[in-house]
């Protein structure tokens, strides 16, 4: 009898597709972090792709998490997070934004960030529905939008006068009466551009005229550097009914793989969400949640590494402009985006490939983070992160410089 094979479900594939993973011959890729974290462990390069930190958060805060785990905390926290936790999150967000929520119903615990975003896009889009991203993106947002069955539509972001900028007129002509959902990311990875109240209060003015939900990215709300001032846009006139806000401790306090987030917004979106996240879940990270409760009243720990990473990012950043590269230098974020085509190379994804066996550095492409297989206007921009320890920081960037001056080429 011959035997039938039951025909694998396509929504994977639709997510394989829109994120690039899927191969010409319909074989699955790694993300394109692995590929490039491969090539450097197999070239011994440092590896200034892979935005994680070298070294962990406060000791005292990994205290907590020992006493919370000799304590008992390690069965299920509730479903949506110890009350210490959230009351923290809504504390912090009324002292330092003046936004005030109800910690019971308009505050819940995630498994990170990106189960955060992943069931606010699941719960609150679907067939049918366009969901709007700037280009380029942080590489989830594509993977849900196709979870969800909805479409992504694409806005590139401009570069003039030594940074980013929202292309409204671009905006306008995307919007339809289908467009559901904007996902907004400020500080944005990976441009390190940090939205100012202008184009915030454009951006608001453009989600009430066409009645479009916001999901707010802010992981890096407290990693801005110089004169940039992070403003969620929940906090602009008229949004916070329409907004959902997300962030993290693992951006803030170097504890990415705790995977503490967060989604603060209206009871009635949240009640959407938090339906959806319950199948996901459900909840996770009982010692660590009291942990990050105590860090989150604790101001001066984000403050730290904000103002150690500045010093980071102008190591960096001075010696990309010495190697040859032009680059505009980030406001926010742990990410620095620099131009190769002062080098005399256009395509960054092939520069990227061959970089960690010809300098002895890996890096990322701007292009990756891009809809694939489009031409856009970021094909010769490179990715690198400065979330990494001074000594390592030093010596990517004298590898750059002895590359630069030894006047080899990429083959």
């Amino acid at each position: 009898m011959k035997q039938h094979t039951p025909q694998a479900p396509s929504r994977w594939r639709a997510v394989a597709e829109v994120t690039g993973l899927l191969a010409a011959n319909g074989t699955v890729q790694p993300t394109i972090f692995s590929q490039m974290s491969a090539l450097a462990a197999r070239s011994q390069a440092v590896n200034l792709g892979q935005g994680f930190p070298d070294s962990d958060g406060p000791d005292h805060i990994k205290a907590l998490v020992k006493e919370a785990i000799d304590a008992g905390h390690n069965q299920y926290p509730p479903a949506m997070g110890i009350a210490e936790l959230r009351t923290a999150i809504a504390r912090h967000q009324r002292e330092r934004y003046g936004i005030h929520l109800d910690p019971a119903a308009e505050v819940m615990v995630t498994t990170g960030a990106t189960e955060a975003l992943t069931a606010a896009i699941l719960a609150l889009t679907g067939p049918g529905d366009e969901v709007v991203t700037f280009e380029p993106f942080y590489d989830s947002y594509p993977a849900a939008i196709a979870m969800s069955g909805a479409k992504q539509v694409t806005v590139p972001l401009t570069r003039r006068q030594g940074g980013f900028h929202i292309d409204f007129t671009a905006l306008e002509q995307v919007t339809s009466d289908r467009t559901r959902m904007l996902v907004l990311n400020t500080p944005h990875n990976p441009t390190g551009m940090v939205i100012g109240e202008d184009e915030l209060a454009a951006l608001s003015r453009w989600a009430i005229k066409h009645d479009v939900l916001v999901l707010s990215d802010e992981v890096y709300e407290h990693l801005t550097y110089d004169d940039a001032i992070h403003r969620p846009i929940a906090g602009m006139p008229a949004m916070a009914s329409r907004t959902l806000t997300v962030s993290s401790s693992g951006k803030s306090f170097s504890f990415t793989g705790w995977k503490i987030g967060w989604v603060t917004g209206p009871a009635d979106l949240l009640v959407a969400v938090q339906t959806v996240k319950q199948y996901l879940t459900f909840a996770s990270g009982a010692p660590f949640q009291p942990a990050i409760a105590a860090a989150l009243n604790q101001p001066e720990l984000p403050a730290a590494l904000a103002s150690d990473l500045a010093g980071r990012r102008d190591l960096l950043c001075d010696g990309l402009l010495k190697a040859g590269f032009e680059i505009i230098r980030p406001q926010g974020t742990y990410f620095v985006v620099a131009d190769i085509a002062p080098l005399g190379y256009q395509d960054a994804r092939r520069f990227c490939e061959k970089l960690p066996a010809a300098a002895g550095v890996a890096a990322i492409p701007v292009s990756a983070l891009c809809r694939p297989g489009a031409s856009t206007p970021f094909d010769s921009l490179v990715r690198f992160t400065f979330v990494k320890d001074e000594a390592t920081l030093r010596t990517g960037v004298e590898r750059l410089l002895a590359f630069a001056r030894s006047g080899a080429k990429l083959a």
